[in-house]
């Protein structure tokens, strides 16, 4: 993940999706240092809250606090880590995103990649290019 990806300087969504991706976010981060079985089945009880779907635009803009979020944490905050903390940030806020695991095809690389997205759609907030594709290998 390149680090426009992962780092963004503009601050996206309202106050309460702001609260909610920095809530996802610490969760993630305690979550992800669990054992692996133990973060997926905590994401699944998080996913069957998240009843209402997101559009596009508030897809983004979760996606975009969650990674603004991430610019102040010191340690390692990558794509499983926010993509982690945007499924989080909407379960807390009653609504539905799929956290993906799998990988990212280019034209030279491959490489592992986690990612959100919604619900029958594609990447939220990915960098696609022509020539990349996704291939998911789970997806909650």
């Amino acid at each position: 993940m390149s680090s426009i990806e992962a780092y963004t300087t503009t601050r996206t969504g309202t106050m309460g999706e702001r609260l909610a991706a920095t809530a996802g976010f610490a969760i993630a981060l305690v979550l992800l240092r669990l054992p692996f079985r133990h973060t997926v089945r905590a994401a699944r009880l998080a996913r069957r809250v998240g009843r209402r779907e997101l559009d596009e635009a508030q897809a983004q803009a979760l996606v975009g606090a969650v990674r603004h979020t991430a610019r102040w944490w010191p340690g390692r905050a990558a794509c499983l880590e926010t993509s982690l903390g945007a499924m989080l940030a909407a379960a807390l806020l009653g609504r539905r995103l799929n956290w993906c695991l799998g990988a990212r095809f280019a034209p030279p690389p491959v490489e592992y990649h986690a990612w959100a997205e919604l619900p029958g759609s594609g990447p939220v907030g990915e960098y696609t290019a022509a020539g990349w594709h996704h291939h998911t290998a789970l997806t909650i």
